[in-house]
Parts: structure tokens; sequence; C-alpha cells
């Protein structure tokens, strides 16, 4: 990251000026002026250690001087300075001459042309030197601006500390924290079902729903959700009760979702294929006390440790309830959702989500991704993840069309993109790494997609490239960056790009209508616009907070500082303000991942690794950006079949790593703590080694055509050499996913499919297949 943040809308090479009186009052010593300077480049950079180019005496060229800023008052600051300067009199001037991103020279010379910032004092005036490609006047008149208000605070209290003090004027606050918010909205004074009931009265016998060959008409489907939403109130459900519901993504799980809203319970989505143990805590941890399933989906439900009573949908249907609407107030703040996400703790946690925000987010959507009566939209996520809610029912709420699409369809690439194109799909939002899959596949095998109009993606990154990749194949389909989290009420920015972007990241885009989006300090104060910080909500998006969890909602909810009495989410992602009002996405700031738009907490893992009897030491790393490896310390080998085997007991298969490696300890860092970049490469390099086993060398090499065929297109889709991979090798032991084996199959040229890939997982047999169809 660089010191001084880009901020110009038109960059041009060359430099300007800007001048600024001194005010009176303001100290001129050199070490004040030192003292500030570093403040404010602390301030811009986000770094609490920085660099200053410092002239120590006047006509001298600029020497490195280190400062550290932030961690005490500004008499420490000012001590650190003198010391420095006894430092750059010994180096004298017998140093080599170094090239700085940033001058100060409080002897007002002119310094070297290419530098990026040059600030100078004159007597009575503050001269900002600046390249035009990096800063426009508007940016150094504010950087200007900090450089009198750090001189005006250390004048006030050396005792202050600069770093818990705020640089910006009345001005760039409000701009932040008006400016820049999603714009006003007003939202009907209605839930999202009542929504929903209103378009049913409108079109009763329009199709609502599609899920293979089966479709229910609004009528059909609002009948079905009424006479579950009833089943649910003569079991004695009140207001905000939480009802799970454990079903696969079906039209009866669409009912079902309606009827609990229908009913003002709040629903939790629990996928039917989830350990039992996690079921049992996810139950206990929302105080459900009911379940709703269907027949085929209770496998790992019948084997859950819990009290809560289970309602068969066809038992609720056999029940004969009426069917027309239910009638219950549900008020804008009453709870609709809860979502369990991946705890640090080794605790999922449940983000809860009000009924206003859930109405104001699938708006967003409607009105970014164009979603409008006769439209239809695909729903593809899986159940725990947030967005598969906005994808079951937004169309319902403008006369369009929910098609549902199964899980065996989506991985299975060509098979999915005919079900798009002839389920009429308009409007479809994935995560990254499976548009890349729809794209690999698109590009083999070119076709229209005549009623696509709008691709989101969603939950990962978004990648230049792909973006690139995407409109060299549908230059006419608008994709969207959609960014937002649970705790939110999922997206809160769009980027809607119907082109390539012209900054080197994908921007998050502007918030949505009714969103505040601050980029802050730790102490909550919105940093300079264009330097990096926390990205923090506030607004209606906000939800309550963690079901039965008052600690971690207390460490990441708090009272908006700005608005009294509004929430405020702390998201742990780090970004910036772009020069057009854009954020950008520059990281996490804790151990927590998205791998295939999942959230997860690496300490999650590691917490059920450590239960695993004879690990006594463990971490998890993520490889390549989409890949867990666990490294496990104990008294003796074990197998790692077996310790994953025992994490899927209580993680779900996304939380699994890929590949478990033993060690007699873990590398350590100077301080005692993990050493984790030292572990992730050693993920890599045995990964590319093939754990040791003299992969593709010798006489296990892939030997014939086919063979050889397999493992290139293995060291494509796996992204490791093919001189490294044994005709033995098993795919998922090598970091093979449900997703990678659909790459594997389209690199093949469909020769092999998902199913052959998960029978046959071993090279060798893989290969064998290829021969037994050529033959």
């Amino acid at each position: 990251m660089e010191t001084i943040p880009k901020w110009t809308l038109d960059p041009v090479p060359g430099t300007a000026e800007y001048e600024v009186p001194l005010p009176d009052g303001l100290s001129r010593e050199p070490s004040a002026l030192l003292a500030a300077h570093a403040r404010v480049l602390a301030a811009l950079s986000g770094e609490r250690e920085v660099t200053v180019g410092y002239v120590a005496a006047k006509g001298e060229r600029p020497r490195p001087c280190p400062l550290t800023v932030g961690t005490g008052s500004w008499h420490d600051l000012l001590d650190q300075i003198r010391e420095a300067g006894a430092d750059l009199a010994v180096l004298g001037a017998e140093d080599e001459p170094a090239a700085f991103e940033t001058v100060l020279d409080p002897h007002g010379g002119r310094g070297p042309e290419d530098t990026v910032l040059h600030v100078a004092f004159e007597e009575h005036t503050l001269r900002l030197r600046y390249r035009t490609d990096v800063l426009d006047a508007n940016a150094a008149a504010r950087i200007s601006g900090y450089h009198l208000t750090a001189l005006a605070q250390l004048a006030a209290d050396q005792d202050a500390e600069p770093g818990r003090q705020s640089l910006l004027s009345d001005t760039e606050l409000r701009f932040q924290l008006d400016g820049l918010a999603g714009p006003h909205r007003e939202l009907p004074d209605r839930r999202v079902h009542e929504l929903f009931e209103a378009r049913v009265l409108a079109h009763p016998d329009a199709v609502a729903a599609v899920q293979g060959d089966q479709e229910w008409t609004y009528q059909e489907l609002n009948s079905r959700a009424n006479q579950l939403g009833r089943a649910l109130l003569t079991r004695g459900l009140r207001r905000e009760d939480v009802v799970a519901v454990v079903m696969e993504r079906d039209l009866d799980w669409m009912a079902a979702v309606l009827a609990v809203l229908k009913a003002g319970g709040v629903y939790l989505p629990i996928e039917p294929h989830f350990p039992a143990e996690r079921i049992a805590a996810t139950l206990a941890r929302a105080g459900c006390e009911l379940v709703l399933t269907e027949d085929g989906s209770t496998a790992t439900l019948d084997g859950a440790d819990t009290d809560a009573r289970v309602l068969h949908v066809d038992t609720a249907y056999a029940e004969n309830h009426p069917d027309s609407d239910l009638g219950v107030p549900v008020s804008a703040g009453q709870l609709a959702y809860i979502y369990f996400t991946s705890g640090s703790t080794g605790e999922p946690k449940g983000a809860m989500c009000e009924h206003a925000g859930f109405l104001n987010h699938v708006h967003a959507k409607l009105d970014d991704l164009g979603v409008g009566e006769g439209q239809v939209v695909a729903q593809t996520a899986p159940q725990c993840f947030d967005i598969s809610l906005w994808q079951l029912v937004s169309a319902l709420l403008v006369g369009g069309r929910t098609l549902l699409i199964a899980q065996e369809v989506i991985l299975d690439v060509p098979r999915f993109v005919d079900t798009i194109t002839g389920g009429r799909v308009n409007v479809l939002q994935v995560v990254p790494s499976y548009l890349e899959a729809v794209l690999a596949e698109l590009e083999q095998r070119p076709r229209e997609l005549p009623d696509l109009h709008c691709v989101s993606v969603t939950g990962e990154a978004v990648k230049k490239e792909l973006v690139e990749r995407w409109f060299a194949a549908e230059p006419g389909i608008r994709l969207v960056n959609a960014y937002g989290l649970t705790e939110t009420s999922d997206d809160t920015n769009h980027e809607v790009m119907s082109r390539v972007p012209d900054q080197d990241r994908v921007p998050l885009g502007r918030p949505v209508a009714n969103v505040r989006v601050y980029v802050v300090d730790e102490d909550l104060s919105p940093v300079p616009l264009g330097a990096p910080g926390e990205i923090v909500f506030s607004g209606v998006c906000v939800g309550r907070g963690y079901v039965n969890d008052p600690d971690r909602t207390r460490a990441a909810f708090t009272t908006d500082p700005y608005r009294p009495g509004e929430r405020l989410y702390r998201s742990g992602d780090h970004g910036r303000w772009l020069p057009d009002g854009k954020l950008e996405f520059l990281g996490r700031r804790d151990s927590q991942v998205k791998i295939r738009g999942f959230r997860i907490e690496i300490g999650e893992i590691e917490n059920a690794l450590l239960r695993v009897p004879g690990v006594r030491d463990g971490a998890v790393v993520v490889v390549g950006g989409t890949r867990l490896v666990a490294f496990c310390a104990g008294s003796a080998r074990f197998d790692s079949g077996a310790v994953r085997e025992r994490l899927a007991v209580s993680l779900p298969a996304y939380m699994v790593p890929s590949a478990v490696h033993w060690r007699e300890s873990l590398p350590l860092t100077a301080n005692g703590k993990t050493d984790r970049k030292t572990l992730t490469g050693l993920a890599g390099e045995l990964d590319a080694a093939g754990n040791g086993s003299g992969a593709g060398r010798g006489t296990h090499a892939p030997g014939t055509a086919s063979e050889r065929r397999v493992a290139a297109a293995w060291a494509q889709v796996l992204g490791i050499p093919g001189d490294r991979i044994d005709r033995r090798d098993h795919f998922f032991d090598r970091g093979g996913t449900s997703l990678a084996a659909v790459k594997l199959a389209i690199a093949l040229d469909r020769a092999i499919t998902l199913k052959d890939v998960t029978r046959h997982p071993v090279l060798a047999d893989l290969a064998g297949l290829l021969d037994t169809a050529a033959s």
C-alpha cells in the first residue's frame, strides 16, 4: 500500500503546487513540523510506522527518518524525533542518495521533481508540490489542511495522543457521513411476504416458481405457505419464535420460508446434510423449539441431540388448514431470519436480521439488477448462504418467477448453462469461482444467452481478469459485483458494470439505498479520503446482533457515534474510498476468509482440529485462495484421512481441509506465535511435490496417452506442476473440490462427468475410463 493514496479522476503527468498561509500560533520548529507531517502520513497510509524523507539542514538531500505514530503522546513523538535527529547527524552526508515517496523540507527547498508529495515550509507559508498523476488540487488542499490541523493539535496539548485525534475538517467529515451514503428511499410499510400476497391478488394464475418439470402459480404457492403457516401457529408459534427449516431447495422449501415469515416467526435455514452435531448446536444456540422438514431430509436431523419438535410438511398439508392469508401483524423491526456463519471461538454465530433490512435489500436487488414483471430469477445458492433468500423471493414481489436449479445441475456446468437458457433466466447470481467454470464452458462451446441481461458475482473478491473474460465473451450482459455481509442483511454495495473497470481492482461500488458505509480507524473515526481503514455499516441494513451471544454481539455491534440510536456493525473488512465515491476492498483484518462464497473462521476449524484425539497443536492455512490445508502436531503420526473424517462429524464439507499434514511441531514466529506464512509456503511445496511421494517421477509417472492427458488437465485445474503428478494420485487428496471436478470435466472436453471423478478419483482409474470410452 502506498503512503499517499491516489486521489484524482484525471491523472495526467506533471506536477503542481498548492500554498496556504500558516496561522499565527503554530510552531515553525523543524521537530514540530516533522511530528505533524509524520502524523499526516500515518493517517494517509493507515500505518503506525512511517518513513519520512527528511531534509535535516538547508540545502541537504533528504534522508530516511523512520517514526512510529499513534502509540503515545505528541510529547513521545517529539522525543522520537530528537533521537532520530541524532542518528541523522551521525549519518552525515556519506550515505547513498535515496528516492522517497514523500519529502519534508522545513527549510523551504524545492527537492526532487519525481517525489509524489513534497512538503516545504517557507516563513509563513506551507507549500505542497505534488504529482498530478497521483493527486488533484482538492486532495492537495485536504492534505495541507491535515498538516495545519496536526500542528494545531500539537500546540494545544502535547500530552494528547495524535493517533486518537481526527485530522478531518467538518466539511470532509459531513461528506463522508452523508455524501458517500446510499440514496434515501422510502420503503413501503409492508413486509416482503405481504408484498407477495398483493401480487397473488393481482395475478393468481401466473407462474411463481419452477423446479424441473413442476410449476406452482402464485395462488398455489400462497395457498401452501398459508397452510404451513397455520400448522405452525396451531403448534403454539409466537412472535419471533425461531423455526428451523431443514429441507432441500425445492418448492416446499419455498412455501416453508414464506410460511415462517407469514406466521411472525424467524426463519433459520439448516441444510439437511449438515452433521448431526452441528445441527444440534445450531438449534440450541438459536433457542429453536420447532423444526419444519420433509421426507428425505432427516438423515442427520434424526441423529441430532435436540428436544425441538419436528413437523413434516406433508403432515401439515394433510391437516387441511384454511389456505387464506394469515393476517398476523409483523412489524418492520421484527426479526425475520437468522443465518449462522463460522465463528473463531469454535462455535458458529447466528446473525439476526430484521424485516426492514430484509425488505431494503430485496428492493436494492430489484432496482440494480433489473428484476421486473415477467422476469426470471435463478435460485442457485445453498440454503445456509444468505444470498439464497433474495434469490428465492425477489421475483415474487414484482410479478416475476423463481427458477429453482438443483445442485446436481449446478455441478454439471454444460447442463447448468442449458438450464438457464431453457428456463429463460434474466438475472443470475453466482460466486466468482463458479462463473469461471461457466466461462470456460462458454469459451469452449459458445452459445447465445438471449434472455440473460444481468449476472451478479458475490461471496469472494472478483478479479479483474475474470471481468475481462466475461465482457470478451458476453459484452451485452451486465456484470454486478455485489458486496455485503450476513450481519448487514446481505449485500450493501453494488458495482454495476457494462464494461471492464479502469482500476486494477474491481471496486465494490457505491452503497445501496438507505445504507451508510464508513471507513474508519480503530476508534471509529473516519480516516482521510482514500486512506485504508475498517469498513463499518450504519442504517436500516444493520442486524440485531448474534442470537443468544451477547459477548460476540458487543464485540461487533455498537451504536453509531454520529447517529445516536442507530446500530453500527464493524465488519473486520478493510477498504478505502475511491475518488468516484465507490468503495474498494483491501482484505480482512483477522483470520476470516471466504472460500466459494462461504464465510469461514479459520479458528473454528482449528478448534475442531484440536478436538481430534492425538492432535496436540494445529493450524489451518489457505492455499491459492481456494483450498484449506491443515497442519497437525502430535506425539505420533496419524492417518490424514481419519482426521478429515473426524472433522466432517462436526464441520460442513466446505470447512473440511482438503489436505492434512503431520509435523512433530509447528513453526513459530519470533514472538512465539504459529508462523502461518511459513506453513502457507510449506503447504504449496508439499502440494507441488505430491506430498513427498515422488509424484510424476520414475515408474509411477503417468505413462499412457490418456494418463498424460488427465495429468495435464489436473495440472491446469489444480494449479500444480504436471511433473509432480503421480498416476496413483487421488484427485481430492491433491486439493480437488466438487467445483474443481466440474472444471476438470470441461478441461477434458466432457469425456468424463462429475460422477466419474467422484467414483474414480485416482488418476490411473480415471484415465482408464477415457480408454474405455475411446474403445
